[in-house]
């Protein structure tokens, strides 16, 4: 695999990390399909799909974004780019109440919500006839891609053929108590300044379905799912939230090829959660750990056609590789 080398002047990792954040990119993507999935009886997530012509051919990449990402995330809509330009349909998934998407159901999403992932998989294999599909997330994607490819066998899910995961949050509580470090403060705000926001807007949608009264005290990720994800989903804290929506709850379950890449100066996932044995015990998973790259940056200097991001390219080459 071609080592990463950042962009120069970006090899510290909160610059990646911001400046890749911030950093315009311009796509030659067509017009997507917008597709609904009936995920539960009151609750609809929405994907945007690319197809190629003849789309029954090709494989499918299904990428998934990060906590409060949509769709319209420039990764996300790198990964359909270069998807299309290696012959693969991609479908940009949801997760639940991002996109401007609080209307179509009345609850959350957490980072461990795998279901909605695996209904699109089965419904565009039984509408469409798609049997050979590649999971791809980023930060809280790729730890629902790892955790999918953990919790569902192959027998269980033939269609899903591979899964890649970039700075995958998949030793949440690890996570979490590293944005909560001083250093961190800027991350953490703008989280939560979303968090907040989408509860503002799905009480607009759903007046009364939660206690907005929680929000004006609520400083930090940890508080909200405290206040909000963990008794929703039936958790018994945010503690126990994050403890069982882990990835690295069935790691060493994985049985189809999944690639990680995550950077040792990745402001807040902990490299060291990457060197448990369950990673380096399991045969199927290929990890790249590399020095620079930030949390989901990796941004290379352009060769050729190459734009840059570096991650998005090993994710096709590795889906080339294992669904072709």
């Amino acid at each position: 695999m071609k080592p990463f080398v950042p962009r120069r002047r970006l090899g510290r990792g909160h610059w990646m990390t911001l400046f890749c954040w911030a950093a315009p990119r311009r796509f030659q993507l067509p017009a997507a399909e917008n597709r609904l999935f009936q995920v539960t009886p009151d609750t609809q997530v929405l994907a945007h799909c690319y197809w190629q012509p003849q789309r029954r051919a090709h494989p499918t990449l299904l990428a998934l974004h990060g906590l409060e990402g949509s769709s319209t995330a420039h990764y996300m809509r790198g990964l359909a780019q270069k998807a299309l330009d290696a012959g693969f349909n991609a479908v940009l998934l949801n997760q639940r109440n991002c996109g401007g998407t609080e209307h179509l159901g009345p609850g959350l999403y957490h980072s461990g919500l795998i279901d909605d992932a695996e209904i699109v998989i089965r419904e565009l294999g039984r509408e469409e006839g798609l049997d050979r599909f590649v999971a791809a997330g980023y930060s809280l994607g790729g730890n629902l891609a790892l955790r999918l490819a953990g919790a569902r066998p192959p027998e269980s899910l033939p269609a899903l053929k591979a899964v890649c995961a970039v700075s995958p949050v998949l030793e949440l509580e690890a996570c979490i108590r590293a944005l909560e470090r001083r250093s961190n403060f800027i991350y953490q705000w703008n989280f939560v300044r979303n968090l907040k926001a989408r509860m503002r807007r799905k009480d607009l949608a759903h007046p009364g379905r939660f206690d907005l009264s929680h929000l004006r005290r609520i400083r930090t990720v940890r508080q909200f799912d405290a206040a909000y994800t963990a008794p929703f989903f039936g958790f018994r804290s945010a503690e126990d939230y994050y403890q069982q929506a882990a990835a690295m709850r069935v790691i060493d379950r994985i049985r189809i090829p999944a690639l990680i890449i995550t950077a040792e100066d990745d402001p807040f996932v902990p490299v060291e959660s990457f060197r448990d044995p369950k990673i380096a015990n399991n045969p199927n998973i290929t990890l790249v750990i590399a020095k620079h790259g930030g949390h989901c940056g990796f941004l290379g200097e352009r060769e050729g056609p190459d734009d840059g991001y570096w991650a998005e390219a090993r994710i096709i080459d590795f889906a080339r590789a294992h669904a072709e």
